[in-house]
């Protein structure tokens, strides 16, 4: 069995228009402890097997861990299949790396059950053709994520905190929401050196103050129930209260638990899908 963390981004700044499509971005992201299990069982006939406790996501060529076997299985001629059941605990399309993180377990599992003998530095570059997330969920940790976000810098865990969470039922378009971002158009872009600061000297307020992420106006103009749920989690008592990626998700960073409790009892009653969670802040090293 493969763990698959989800991922939360402390900052999310957009810099500018790439050449190959993409943007290019600046942000702080960190694993969280809210996964995926994914098992993995040779298949004899060669075939490519997926199947989920989810019934929302596909199980074939569109599903990341899918095409993350079938790339590996390409490039290194295996032979053999596999028998990939995930267990979905992340929610889908919510601004989490749910299905990158799958995709990075994967390719973790896919390494042993076929003896490939890859380092984590090689499952990284083949990682990254297959989504922009996938090199920081497979590492995990803190990262400074640059370029199209496959650029990863390691940077200190973020000091202990709860995390809550919560996603409207709703689904968001992340090529939309890029789509309709304005650049010229943003008027408070994230303080990525304060936030480093603060990582590196263990400061929850600094954190906290630090955190910004650029695509928030674009996803509440078109989702304003997401806004409402910002400000319904600030008024319940959130400490440090962002969207992550490109939503819809919401989490708050709150130093003790108690007031986490109270902030997640009290979300319960207004969003179905709402989690209590700690930050992981491990970065896996060396051969996967």
């Amino acid at each position: 069995m493969v763990t698959a963390p989800a991922k939360i981004n402390l900052t999310l700044d957009v810099l500018g228009k790439r050449e190959d499509g993409y943007h290019e971005v600046k942000m702080v992201m960190t694993t969280i402890d809210l996964s995926d299990r994914l098992t993995l069982m040779k298949a004899r006939d060669g075939g490519i097997y997926v199947a989920s406790s989810a019934g929302a996501i596909p199980t074939d060529e569109r599903n990341l861990a899918h095409q993350a076997a079938l790339l590996l299985k390409r490039e290194f001629q295996v032979k053999e299949g596999v028998r990939i059941y995930i267990e979905k605990n992340i929610p889908v399309a919510a601004g989490l790396a749910g299905g990158s993180s799958d995709a990075a377990a994967a390719l973790k599992g896919l390494n042993q059950l076929w003896n490939l003998g890859l380092n984590f530095e090689q499952l990284a570059q083949v990682g990254a053709r297959l989504g922009s997330d996938v090199p920081f969920v497979l590492y995990g940790g803190t990262s400074l994520a640059t370029g199209r976000g496959e650029v990863l810098t390691p940077l200190p865990s973020p000091p202990p905190s709860w995390v809550v969470l919560a996603k409207p039922p709703i689904g968001v378009s992340t090529s939309e929401v890029y789509g309709k971002l304005r650049l010229d158009q943003i008027k408070e872009r994230p303080d990525h050196e304060r936030m480093l600061r603060a990582l590196a000297e263990k400061d929850f307020s600094g954190v906290v103050a630090s955190m910004g992420n650029v695509l928030e106006t674009v996803t509440f103009t078109l989702y304003p129930e997401v806004k409402k749920l910002k400000e319904r989690m600030i008024r319940f008592g959130g400490e440090g209260v962002l969207m992550s990626g490109s939503g819809p998700t919401i989490y708050t960073l709150v130093r003790h638990e108690s007031r986490a409790f109270r902030v997640y009892n009290a979300l319960r009653g207004f969003c179905k899908e709402v989690y209590m969670v700690r930050l992981t802040g491990r970065r896996e090293i060396g051969v996967a």
